[in-house]
């Protein structure tokens, strides 16, 4: 009878079974899931990869400077690795932008009829990837962000070198792939259908896109100057002849409203703003040369730690004082010290000007005219390009001191300011010192690019910085790479350490490629 019972119970748990698998699928189905994206979608998504912090790239080229010693916030201006520092460009690109760029890419299939949206993200790729090359060296590039599409969970590492091959290859290839006629992709945040300027067609988007890639094989060909003139030269004048960006109406910009999209380092300095000062070397660039950005760019707050509390901060250019590279903050707060001491809650020193380049709706310039009009009269200036280096030189510092219009709350910088300007006895053109002219201008054009500031500054050997003498932890130099995040070493241990190996160490003073000494 026992048996009879279970036997019983056994037919009916497989009937019962049997019901659930016939509506397995759907009963286990969340209706309100995304189970398709429109690649177009992760493309604009991934059109946000990082600048460069405040905290990392501005502090090691001068820009800004945080004298705070507290832990996590010792840093580079103590010449510290500190891992949370070093990993912004790391964590900011792999685990979404690449990422998503890479389903995209997958999703789209090589036969795509969508063409123009795959060689875009082709074209934006390349120029994540450069950032972080530039940024560590060695990086995962053949594998990286493949791990729900091959199941590679612990990427290679691929020489740096190697990648830069590839990246000129791919923006060649993604350039020539773009067609007139075929698809528009209004979701493009550059010139799309929420840009500032947008293409409204196809064709003009497509010409966009074009000296956007160029542009960026410009800056690619310009790495090369200092460890192969002959391979930067030829990558130099392949881009210049296809067509880099002619004015600032060819800008590739991301767009803020300040409050639903808020520019994210700018809106975390309105609440920590005491750890972050205008750096003496670029204020005094700034006030050298009289410079008619800088009321945007640096201003003085009543209480340092609360500067959000301040509608009408003081921009005067003769009041504006900037924190000396590698002094810690009790040193410079002591009032019967050599410094300026303390004001409210901080340093009486200059900080950002949090309601114009550091507001939460001010636009994040990627690539734009004045950078690669600056690139341009090095070229020329070396002989590589054809035209005038003064021109180019003078067409980037006009373009940007323009691009200055999109900063809120900014007036226009007058005809009279600019030529006044260039008219300045330590920025009027000269071929003598041109490379330090031209690449002291790029280091100010990229107040907010980090990521570029700190390339070119390793590039060019411009500006002429001090090195930072907290302590000689650099044996007197320059951070030259960052480190990679310490999470690798413990998860992707094998081909971490292969790629520590590599570079001579995974540390501040190893080099990227192009890097030469």
């Amino acid at each position: 009878m026992k048996s009879i019972r279970y036997y019983i119970l056994a037919i009916s748990a497989i009937i019962s079974l049997s019901g659930c698998d016939k509506d397995f699928i759907d009963i286990n189905t969340n209706p309100y899931a995304v189970t398709d994206i429109d690649p177009a979608l992760l493309f604009a998504g991934a059109q946000r990869t990082p600048l460069g912090g405040y905290a990392a790239e501005h502090t090691i080229v001068q820009q800004f400077v945080n004298p705070y010693n507290q832990g996590a916030t010792l840093g580079f201006n103590f010449n510290e690795d500190i891992d949370g520092l070093s990993n912004g460009k790391w964590n900011l690109s792999y685990p979404g932008p690449i990422k998503n760029m890479n389903q995209a890419i997958a999703l789209l299939g090589k036969d795509t009829d969508r063409t123009n949206l795959l060689n875009m993200i082709r074209i934006w790729k390349a120029q994540a990837f450069m950032g972080l090359v530039d940024s560590y060296g060695d990086v995962p590039y053949f594998e990286a962000g493949n791990a729900v599409i091959d199941g590679v969970f612990f990427p290679a590492y691929d020489d740096d070198e190697a990648i830069y091959i590839d990246l000129q290859k791919e923006l060649s290839e993604a350039i020539a792939g773009l067609n007139s006629g075929a698809d528009y992709v209004p979701e493009d945040l550059f010139f799309g259908n929420n840009s500032e300027s947008p293409a409204g067609s196809a064709p003009a988007q497509v010409e966009q896109w074009k000296k956007l890639g160029n542009s960026l094989l410009l800056r690619l060909g310009m790495r090369y100057s200092k460890i192969d003139p002959s391979k930067a030269q030829s990558i130099v004048s392949q881009a210049f002849n296809a067509g880099v960006m002619t004015s600032n109406e060819d800008n590739a910009y991301v767009k803020y409203d300040g409050t639903l999209y808020a520019q994210g380092d700018n809106n975390n300095l309105r609440n920590f703003s005491y750890f972050n000062y205008a750096a003496e070397p670029f204020v005094n660039q700034l006030k050298s040369t009289n410079d008619p950005r800088a009321p945007y760019i640096i201003a003085t707050f009543e209480d340092p730690a609360a500067v959000a509390n301040d509608l009408n901060p003081d921009t005067d250019l003769e009041n504006q004082f900037g924190v000396p590279i590698g002094v810690i903050s009790t040193v410079l707060a002591d009032p019967n010290g050599d410094y300026r001491g303390s004001r409210g809650g901080g340093l009486n020193y200059s900080q950002m000007n949090i309601y114009s380049v550091a507001a939460p709706d001010a636009p994040d310039f990627w690539v734009t005219y004045a950078q690669t009009s600056l690139l341009l009269a090095e070229a020329a200036h070396r002989g590589w390009v054809t035209g005038s280096a003064q021109t180019y030189y003078e067409n980037g510092i006009r373009a940007d001191l323009k691009n200055y219009d999109r900063y809120p709350q900014t007036d226009p910088i007058t005809a009279e300011q600019i030529t006044a300007y260039l008219e300045h006895p330590d920025v009027a053109f000269n071929s003598t010192n041109a490379l330090e002219l031209i690449n002291t201008q790029y280091w100010v054009v990229n107040i907010r690019n980090g990521t570029e500031a700190f390339a070119n500054f390793r590039r060019s050997g411009f500006p002429s910085l001090s090195p930072n003498l907290a302590n000689n932890n650099l044996n007197g130099g320059f951070v030259r790479r960052f480190s990679y995040p310490d999470e690798e070493g413990s998860t992707n241990t094998k081909n971490y350490t292969a790629a520590a190996t590599a570079i001579g160490g995974d540390n501040l003073l190893s080099r990227v490629f192009w890097d030469a000494q």
